[in-house]
């Protein structure tokens, strides 16, 4: 055991984190395990709504230090106390997240693979909430650096430790439904700030006064709440014994030649062409949809301008600031629901790879995609929004069930040993995404801008760009091919690896899971637990795209 190991174990007690505590007991019922996964995805999601915070972040201070730090630099800022910060200064923040979040999934995979998901939801719990109270104390003290300290490093981390702690544990659980059982959990990531993001609302307004925004208060609330829900998730993760499977399920080794029944080891996963493949087909794949989500609400807003509001020969430039804000609000609505088909999407097309197979289901959303993306600046131009809506709507379901599909992909080829440890290693893609496709579409759209071309017509090249990045991926995922034997360990080393979770007493194979237990009152408990903020949150999205329509 390393130092890191015992310093860890030492937090709560000698063995309560270790991986063997975690080893599930016959008669222990599968179903409990994805709402364990729920309960921290869901809480670490708030980080794609954190912008929530940047508005009211930057009127923080009031009287004579209202002004903002306009003719400041970046590093002056960060630690001032004179003026309020910048939005572009706040919003560092969330690409903290996402390049933090891809290096310590892929630096502390093997660790979570060795110790279990149990210690990495603990310390993901602890860097994430533990980051949101350093945040709020930087709030407190107007220390913008602490913001990003708290909240992007610290935080960072703990989101990367929380995406793959349950993606192993899950895939073992449910070998006969990989894609669906990781779309489970992933969906919980797109969903979290759906929940998160209104009631963050909610309290930043409960707590407002003259002399506060109520964001240091809201950090503090959230976090006590998130450490709550991402302790009983943590707690209740289970590992299945080594050999374990479902009641009359057979392993489709000799049906499917892409899935295989054997492992390979962490260290040689990246040696593989199929590796870099996949890191491609993530990439290309997010980078696409990326760069579409991150433009959303302005583009629909400058494409079809006053048609929006039923003056349809108003281009963007001329409408008024009322006119503006309206198409602003429709423009809201219009985010919202793209981010229920981002979430649906990533439950949707994961549990459909299970039927299709991972390198059919990817070759959907590229052959897809490329239609779709070439089509929508026809789209645009027939002045459809109804159309335009709905082509975007599949683009962003594809783009969350490119994240779900992944880890059952990558089990597929590589097997599960080290699954959560290579997933980890390939959320690297998604750090490089995270800055070629925004880069994509802003510098592009600012281009033609700066050339003259009119509002309505800046994203036709960006969307023939983007289908040509689908293009390269479409081509990557056609060369991916099951491994050869020479990289897969011997039956030896594969005991050896799992000789610490055999269980003393695993009973037949249908002892687990929902060959006899089914959804039972512990598990529709645990699923109430987090069905009931989705559900909240699902409908409050709900409510607020319908103005899209009126």
């Amino acid at each position: 055991m390393s130092a890191t190991d015992q310093t860890l174990g030492g937090l709560s007690g000698p063995g309560i984190l270790d991986r063997e505590r975690i080893i599930a007991k016959p008669g222990f019922n599968r179903w409990l395990v994805p709402p364990a996964a729920l309960a921290i995805h869901l809480c670490i999601g708030m980080a794609y709504g954190f912008s929530v915070f940047w508005l009211p972040l930057s009127r923080a201070l009031t009287g004579d230090a209202a002004g903002a730090c306009t003719d400041m630099s970046l590093l002056t800022a960060l630690f001032t106390t004179s003026c309020n910060w910048r939005v572009a200064d706040l919003g560092w923040i969330y690409t903290l997240f996402f390049v933090l979040l891809g290096c310590s999934a892929a630096i502390w995979g093997g660790w979570l693979e060795r110790v279990g998901p149990r210690k990495a939801g603990f310390v993901s719990a602890l860097c994430w909430c533990g980051g949101m109270v350093i945040a709020a104390i930087g709030v407190m003290t107007h220390q913008l650096w602490l913001m990003w300290v708290g909240a992007g490093f610290i935080g960072g981390i703990g989101l990367g430790l929380g995406y793959i702690s349950p993606v192993s544990t899950l895939i073992k659980w449910f070998p006969d439904r990989r894609g669906m059982a990781t779309g489970m959990a992933i969906m919980g990531f797109g969903g979290g700030a759906m929940i998160g993001a209104p009631l963050a609302d909610l309290l930043m307004e409960h707590f407002k006064t003259p002399e506060t925004v109520g964001v240091w208060q809201t950090f503090l609330v959230m976090a006590a709440g998130y450490f709550v829900f991402m302790m009983g998730g943590a707690f209740g993760y289970r590992i299945p014994p080594a050999g374990w499977k479902p009641e009359g399920w057979i392993a489709p080794q000799a049906k499917k030649a892409m899935i295989t029944s054997r492992h390979v080891h962490l260290r040689d996963a990246h040696k593989t062409p199929q590796f870099w493949l996949i890191w491609a087909v993530l990439c290309l794949n997010v980078s696409a949809g990326i760069g579409v989500i991150g433009m959303a609400s302005p583009m629909l807003q400058e494409i079809f301008g006053g048609r929006l509001i039923g003056e349809a020969g108003l281009t963007f430039t001329e409408l008024s600031t009322e006119q503006k804000a309206a198409i602003a609000a429709i423009a809201a609505g219009f985010t919202g629901l793209i981010s229920l088909f981002n979430i649906g999407g990533r439950f949707f097309w994961a549990s459909l790879s299970d039927r299709l197979g991972r390198k059919a289901t990817y070759f959907t959303f590229f052959a897809l995609g490329i239609v779709l993306y070439t089509l929508l600046p026809t789209a645009a131009h027939m002045g459809s929004v109804t159309l335009f809506v709905v082509m975007v709507c599949i683009i962003l379901s594809m783009y969350g069930g490119g994240f779900a599909t992944v880890p059952a992909y990558l089990a597929d080829i590589f097997g599960t040993q080290f699954v959560g440890a290579i997933h980890g290693r390939l959320l690297t893609a998604w750090a490089t995404a995270g800055i070629v496709g925004p880069v994509v579409v802003n510098y592009i759209r600012e281009f033609q801008i700066a050339a003259g071309v009119p509002r309505a017509q800046v994203y036709d090249y960006t969307m023939y760009i983007l289908a040509g990045m689908l293009a390269l991926g479409l081509i990557a995922n056609f060369f991916i091919k099951p491994l050869g034997d020479k990289w897969f360990m011997s039956d030896a080393e594969v005991a050896k690896l799992q000789a610490a979770v055999k269980a003393e007493a695993t009973g037949p194979s249908g002892s687990f899971g929902i060959g006899t237990g089914g959804l039972d009152a512990k598990a529709a408990l645990a699923w109430a637990a987090v069905g009931i903020p989705i559900i909240w949150g699902v409908w409050t999205t709900f409510e607020k795209s319908l103005i899209l329509f009126r």
